[in-house]
Parts: C-alpha cells; structure tokens; sequence
C-alpha cells in the first residue's frame, strides 16, 4: 500500500506493511523499493515496515539544486517525525546505509538499532574497491540502463528527467558522503555493518566503518557483490533479524568490545603514566 506525505522540503511516497515494532528500509542510490523485494516479506512479519523513496527516486520527485547525502537525511528526519512518530529501527542500503549513518548520528534519539549494507562514509575515491567505475558512467552509458528500467515508469517528472537526475547523484558520489571520525563515534545505535565479499565499497573501507561506529558488529557476506540482499537473500534477511530482535551478548574472547580494566587493575607504570 503506498501514498504521499507532505514533508518540509519534499513530497515523498512511501509504502507500509506489517505489524509490530517500526523498521525503515532505505533504499539504494538509482533504486526505489521494488529492489526489496527479497526482504519485505520476512521483515514484515515481525515488523511494521515503513519503505520511504527518497528525493528523485521512484515516485518521489526531484528537488531544485544538487543532490545530497545531508538533504536526504533531513527528509528521512522529516519521515520518521512526521509518518512513523515513534524511535525506528533503520535499514539502509549503499546510499541508503550513507542516510542511515547520517541520521543516527545527528538524532539518535530517532534510532533503535541500525543495520548498515555496502555502505561507505566518504566519498567514492575513498571508499569504491574501484574508483575508476565512475569514468564509464553517465546517464546514457549501458550500466545505467537497468536503474532507468526502474525510474522511466514511475518518475513524477518523466522519463525526459532522468538525465539530469542521473547527473547529480553521479556528482553527490564523486564527493559526498564527507563523515568524519567524530561523527561515527556520536552513533549510538546498536548497528551491524554488513557488505559482500566482493562488494563495490571495498572491504577495508567496510572496516574503517565497522570500527568506526562504536560497539558495531561485522557481517561479510561471502560469495556475494554489492547486491547481497538480492543475491543471497535469505542469509542477509536472518543476519538483519537476528540483529533487530537480539540483545547484545557478550562474546567469550572480546578484545575490540571488552570492558577496559579498572583502575586499580591497570599496572604500575600505566597508573602512574596517568597520573602524569
């Protein structure tokens, strides 16, 4: 069931399902919720799922001006205070994994637990296991053309729009997201960190992430790219599940999450270090 809400700066469709507590998967960049297919469902039946397209995507219209990372978190804010009303789990892929970050860090009080999938925190050049790709994409190249078999049918703006949509998200990749360090440390959802194997964020900038985001969990999904929920879509749907309905559980040799010692624990030379 889908239908537009007014927010502040855009008219934004979305669609829901489901019962329970609320979970808000977000989309990647080009995408619109068809590409969830594979997890509605199994998200579903536990959850009241809340599937938002963002700003130039799918059935929601593009905005004057260049596209960017901090204004599609603003609207996602917007969704969450205006149609869900109630803190929500968050489940963002790729770009929508940049929005996830990016709104648990400025309004934790709007985030339970978060799962993050082939998403990066700076941008392109840094983050992409090949940068290089960005050279061969334009609106009109042939890797474009199985996100416009998804925008040319649904767009409010026509089909005649995707060339200047496709532009600016290919410039926001070039330079944006721009998270520092101390953004990830403000993040205090519970979050899984999660990529494929061989996914186009490379597996080192997947790492700087994961340890990044305090207390976060890792998940490399092996044999899978980019498009892990599609490709294996049954183990990434039980490692989400896993994670939104389980507590925290300490593990039995912790050394990145282990309780640092007590003082009086700490040895001579570190005591006195400290006290210099």
């Amino acid at each position: 069931m889908g239908d537009y809400v007014e927010l502040p700066a855009v008219r934004t469709w979305y669609e829901t399902e489901g019962s329970g507590d609320p979970l808000v998967l977000l989309h990647g960049g080009f995408c619109t919720n068809e590409t969830w297919g594979a997890q509605r469902a199994d998200m579903a039946a536990g959850y009241r799922v809340f599937l938002p397209e963002r700003r130039a995507h799918g059935h929601t219209p593009d905005v004057e001006g260049p596209m960017s990372y901090q204004a599609m978190a603003e609207d996602t804010v917007d969704f969450l205070e205006a149609v869900v009303g109630d803190p929500a789990h968050l489940v963002g892929w790729s770009d929508g994994g940049i929005v996830a970050l990016m709104v648990a860090a400025a309004r934790p009080d709007l985030v339970r637990k978060m799962v993050v999938i082939g998403a990066g925190f700076r941008p392109a050049e840094e983050a992409f296991a090949e940068p290089a790709m960005l050279d061969t994409m334009t609106p009109g190249s042939e890797e474009m053309q199985f996100f416009r078999a998804m925008y040319d049918p649904v767009s409010p703006d026509g089909a005649g729009h995707w060339p200047v949509v496709a532009a600016k998200v290919l410039a926001m990749w070039r330079g944006q997201p721009t998270m520092t360090p101390a953004d990830l440390g403000r993040i205090t959802a519970p979050t899984l960190v999660m990529a494929g194997d061989d996914d186009m964020v490379s597996l080192e900038h997947t790492t700087a992430l994961y340890r990044g985001v305090p207390g976060s969990q890792l998940a490399v999904v092996p044999g899978a790219s980019h498009l892990a929920p599609l490709e294996k879509p049954d183990l990434v749907n039980r490692l989400i599940l896993d994670h939104l309905g389980q507590d925290a559980r300490e593990t039995m040799m912790p050394i990145r999450r282990a309780a640092p010692p007590p003082p009086h624990a700490r040895p001579v030379s570190s005591a006195v270090a400290a006290a210099d």
